[in-house]
Order: C-alpha cells, then sequence, then structure tokens
C-alpha cells in the first residue's frame, strides 16, 4: 500500500478506517514520498508544537518505506499536477502509488480520481479512506 498524508493524519486522529491504514503499517509493506511525510510534519508542528511532530515522523519511519523523491519520480508528479487539477505533494503520493504498483490509501478528493486518456497519465489504484 501507498500512504498519503490524509492517510496518516486520519491514522492519527483515530478517523474513518483508521484500522486500514494501521494495518498498512504494521505489514511493513507500505511506502509514501518524503514530501507527503513533510506534509504530516508541517500539519503536526502547527497544531502540536515541533517535539510531536518529531515523534510522528519517527513513528511512521519505523514501519513505513519512506522514500526521498528522485528526478524520475518529481518528473512523474510533475506530469500528474500538469494533467489532472491537484497540489503538488497529492502528485507525489500518486506518482509513488504508480512506481510501487500500490494502491494509494487515501481519503483526500483530489487524489479519488482515474485519469483520463486525454491526459495520458498512468493511472494510480486507491482505497478510499473516507
Amino acid at each position: 500500500m501507498a500512504l498519503d498524508s490524509w492517510a496518516i493524519l486520519n491514522l492519527l486522529d483515530d478517523g474513518p478506517n483508521a484500522d486500514l491504514v494501521d494495518a498498512a503499517v504494521e505489514s511493513g509493506d507500505a511506502v509514501m514520498s518524503w514530501i507527503n511525510l513533510g506534509e504530516v510534519a508541517y500539519i503536526v508542528t502547527r497544531s502540536q508544537g515541533e517535539g510531536a511532530a518529531h515523534a510522528v515522523v519517527a513513528d511512521v519511519r519505523s514501519g513505513v518505506d519512506v522514500q526521498l523523491p528522485d528526478a524520475p519520480l518529481v518528473l512523474a508528479a510533475a506530469r500528474i499536477k500538469a494533467g489532472i487539477p491537484m497540489a503538488y505533494a497529492d502528485a507525489f503520493a500518486a506518482a509513488t502509488a504508480v512506481r510501487y504498483d500500490a494502491a494509494l490509501m487515501t481519503g483526500d478528493p483530489e487524489l479519488l480520481v482515474r485519469p483520463n486518456k486525454r491526459t495520458k497519465i498512468k493511472p494510480w489504484r486507491w482505497v478510499d479512506l473516507r
């Protein structure tokens, strides 16, 4: 499974289907981009402080394969962003899911889309956590 920031924040808040995210993390097979973990860090910093954000990042890293984006992933995210209206960080979540042929766990409506043939973007699978 691939995770975006929405999935991790949902897990932290014990939101809808948080158990699915927890199971993905516990399986040791979850992957996410550092871009999306950075989103988690700034959101937690704003609400709970920097210490809490560092603890969350360390906790996520203990169970999730967090990937630094390389040039091909950056360009894949740029292509997704150019073809589909979404935040650039969301494009990294989608590009990561495509790279690892993994379903993206999210509740973010920007990511719960199917690219059309006109955009020529490889579609990603997703699990709607809402």
